[in-house]
Parts: structure tokens; C-alpha cells; sequence
């Protein structure tokens, strides 16, 4: 890391950050000359830090504040080092952090540590996780009080309506693109294809299949990369599950397979269908699901996505190259064989998210649990078990779910349900108007 530092004598400025529960960038900044203490692990921070609401305020009554005296905990280095923040006016750069105790243990509450474990407990077994995410957002005017899409920088002309896998859309705002991917290449996040999406100025980006915690990873610094750069271009990129009432919403779909200690795809059978091991793993994440709504839509404005017929699941089902199931078996070659799963808004925690679902599946194959046989035609109109559709509910499954008691430490899992149920109460006080200002720019 201090290589790296050397190689780039043009930073001025460092920050150091952490994921909180909620996906937020928690930390520091500091001038270049400082920075040692933080490559050297001695920053320290409160551990409720990682346990803040959307407003990045106090949980009330958290034993991580008062009643612990607001303990610090300590911030180490990930393996991910250093990387530039390119949309920044100084040459800057981020040291991503995760949170350890005073004795050098594991933050129970860090959710990086949360995803770690589970990753543990399949090298244990001899195998390993690649994981790719596909990341939808917006690009949006919010200078009035009506959002709307940004002018393209040539025509003038705003985007008001949907146009699916248009190149058209995407050359509109070919200069923002162009950054966006110079940022990606720069901070080492593997951006394949971009593409226009259905929603009013949506767009994709896919990120190419790697190692589970770099696909964490890789998700959480994107968003911050593409809100940055887009506020560079003057206009705002929101990951907010549904920003408009009568387009479809922004999700995170990932896709993951499994390998063993061979490099050999265990969900792969050389032909169409998959192992016994990609179906239990299906049984796994489909009986997880329910409890695991909360993590996949963790904000009041997540369920308005959640709806049948605009493109995000809300029937518990899997099925075979069919998008309206909530899990997909992607068609391709065998060696490829993979699980996409398609709960999740774009404002999810990636590291929570990768979690739950890679927990899951692990939980599947060690119960051989079998799911029930793949739907065919179209989910919206078949009678199935329903993923939870309003907030309190799913805050109320997921702290008893056994599923998730046996992938999140129970530390976590009271801290997401305290800060999930401050913001319920809260959220009720806000306008329709203030509470899609407050997910714009925080998720």
C-alpha cells in the first residue's frame, strides 16, 4: 500500500471508509502525510458509527452507545488497499476499512465480516464462490421539485419515457458514461456492458463474475463511483428502489456458482438442467427468503418495487431462463451453470445482501433442501407464496428467522432490526416529497 502511495505522488487527500449497515461510507479524511496510522491499522472509530440510520443518526436505546460508553472499535485496512476517487476536485484516494475490537477480533455488527464468515464456512468445506452483480440506477435532475431526467448534454432534450436497450439513450450521455468508465478501470471495478433500461433515464451496468468479496466490494465502491460522477456532471445517479410511481425500479440481481477445490463448477451436470447441489442451493435461498426480504428491500420506498408486473419478483419461485421468478437458472454453456437471484433493489447493502443469499444456499446444500418444482409462464399470475409486501413485516420475519439466525451473528441481526424499526417510526412524519429527497441521495 505504501508502494502504491509512492507510484501516485499526486494524492493529496485520503479518505478511509467502512460499510455501515445501511451501505453508507463511514470514516474519515485526512491529508496524504497522515495517513500512515490508518495503513498501519490504528484508526479508531465508535462502533455505532456502523449502526447509524438513514440519517446517519444514533440508534435510541443501542447498547453500542450509552450503555457501552460509545466504545471505539478499530479500523484495519482491507484487502482491496488503495484506490482513487477520480469524480473528486483534489487528487484523492480511499482506504476501504473494516472493524475490529480492541483484542483483534471481528466487529460482530460490520457487515463485511458478516459476508466473510460465510465465505469461511465454504473454504471449509473446499469450495469457493464467484459472484457478479447487475447494477440498475437512474440518472436524474433533482433541481426541482419534480424529479425528472437530466437534458442530454447535446440535444437538450429529456428522456420521458422508457426505451429498452436503446443505444440512442445510452450515446445521449456518452460523456458520463466515458468518465464512468475510465472511474471503473482506475479503481479496478471490472464494468463489462451498459445498457438502457425501462425506466425514465435508467440504465445498467453489468460487473464481470470474480470472487464473492470482491463482488461485494466491487458493487459498493461502484455506487459511489457512479453518484459521484454523475454529481460531476451535474446531475444526480440514484441506486433508489423506485423513484417513479409508473416506471419500473432499480434492482441488484446477482449471479453465482460454486467451485470446488478443483476449480470445477459443482452446479454444472454438463447439460441444461444442473446438479442436485444447484438445486438444493435454490431450496435453501427460496425457504431464506422470506426472512431475508428485509435485507434484499431494506427501506420504506423498496416495497413500491416489489409489485406485481414491473419487472421485480414478488412470488417465492424459481424457474429456468424466466424473469418473472424471484431466483433464475440462466440458460448457456453447462461449464457456466449458475443461480441468478432477482429480490433485490438497487438499494440494498451488497455485502449484507451477498450474505444472506450465499448463506442460504449453503444452508440448502448442507439440508439437502428441495425446492419445489420450477414454474413455467409467467409467475404474477401463478398462486404462489408471496415475498413479505410491506416494511413492518419484513422487519418482523427477518428477526426470527431460522434461516439467517444460522448465517448473521445475533449482534447484527438485533442492530439491523433496531435501526430498521427507528426509521419505520420516523419515516412515518415525512411527505411522499421528503422522503424521496432523503433515498435519493442516500442509497
Amino acid at each position: 500500500m505504501e508502494d502504491w502511495l509512492r507510484d501516485h505522488p499526486d494524492i493529496r487527500m485520503i479518505s478511509i471508509a467502512v460499510a455501515d449497515l445501511n451501505g453508507q461510507a463511514r470514516g474519515k479524511k485526512m491529508p496524504v502525510a497522515f495517513g500512515d496510522k490508518a495503513l498501519k491499522g490504528e484508526t479508531r472509530m465508535p462502533l455505532s458509527a456502523l449502526n447509524v440510520d438513514i440519517w446517519g443518526d444514533d440508534i435510541e436505546n443501542s447498547p453500542l452507545v450509552f450503555d457501552s460508553g460509545d466504545r471505539d472499535g478499530v479500523l484495519k485496512p482491507t484487502e482491496r488497499g488503495f484506490i482513487p476517487l477520480p469524480w473528486l476536485q483534489a487528487p484523492s484516494a480511499m482506504l476501504p476499512m473494516w472493524m475490529f475490537t480492541d483484542d483483534g477480533s471481528p466487529f460482530q455488527g460490520d457487515p463485511r465480516h458478516a459476508l466473510n464468515a460465510v465465505l469461511e464456512r465454504y473454504k471449509d468445506k473446499g469450495l469457493s464462490v464467484v459472484a457478479a452483480t447487475e447494477l440498475e440506477f437512474f440518472l436524474i435532475d433533482d433541481s426541482a421539485d419534480t424529479l425528472r431526467p437530466p437534458r442530454a448534454p447535446r440535444s437538450g432534450k429529456r428522456r420521458l419515457g422508457g426505451e429498452i436497450l436503446s443505444l440512442r439513450a445510452l450515446d445521449a450521455f456518452d460523456a458520463f458514461f466515458s468518465d464512468l468508465y475510465d472511474g471503473c478501470q482506475a479503481m479496478d471495478i471490472p464494468a463489462e456492458t451498459a445498457i438502457s433500461e425501462a425506466g425514465m433515464g435508467q440504465y445498467e451496468i453489468n460487473l464481470v463474475h470474480g470472487p464473492a468479496m470482491k463482488a461485494a466490494d466491487d458493487a459498493w465502491l461502484f455506487k459511489n463511483l457512479v453518484k459521484g460522477v454523475a454529481r460531476k456532471h451535474g446531475f444526480a445517479a440514484s441506486f433508489m428502489a423506485k423513484p417513479y410511481a409508473d416506471f419500473s425500479g432499480n434492482g441488484m440481481h446477482v449471479h453465482f456458482s460454486v467451485l470446488d477445490e478443483n476449480g470445477d463448477n459443482i452446479f454444472s451436470d454438463g447439460g441444461p438442467r444442473g446438479t442436485e447441489a444447484l438445486r438444493h442451493a435454490v431450496g435453501g435461498c427460496l425457504a431464506a427468503l422470506p426472512g431475508s426480504t428485509l435485507i434484499f428491500a431494506p427501506h420504506a420506498n423498496s416495497y413500491e418495487r416489489l409489485v406485481p408486473g414491473a419487472h421485480a419478483p414478488t412470488g417465492v419461485a424459481w424457474a429456468y431462463e424466466n424473469r418473472t421468478a424471484a431466483i433464475r437458472i440462466p440458460s448457456g454453456p453447462p461449464v457456466a451453470r449458475r443461480i441468478e437471484h432477482r429480490v433485490a433493489g438497487g438499494d440494498t447493502n451488497p455485502y449484507l445482501m451477498l450474505t444472506a443469499i450465499l448463506g442460504a444456499a449453503l444452508i440448502g446444500m448442507e439440508d439437502q433442501i428441495d425446492p419445489n418444482p420450477p414454474i413455467t409462464g409467467n409467475a404474477y399470475d401463478r398462486d404462489l407464496s408471496q415475498i413479505p409486501a410491506t416494511w413492518a413485516t419484513a422487519i418482523d420475519l427477518f428477526e426470527t428467522d431460522e434461516y439467517l439466525a444460522r448465517v448473521l451473528p445475533r449482534q447484527l441481526v438485533r442492530n439491523f432490526v433496531m435501526t430498521k424499526r427507528q426509521e419505520l417510526a420516523e419515516i412515518d412524519d415525512l411527505s411522499e416529497t421528503e422522503r424521496t429527497d432523503l433515498y435519493l441521495d442516500s442509497v
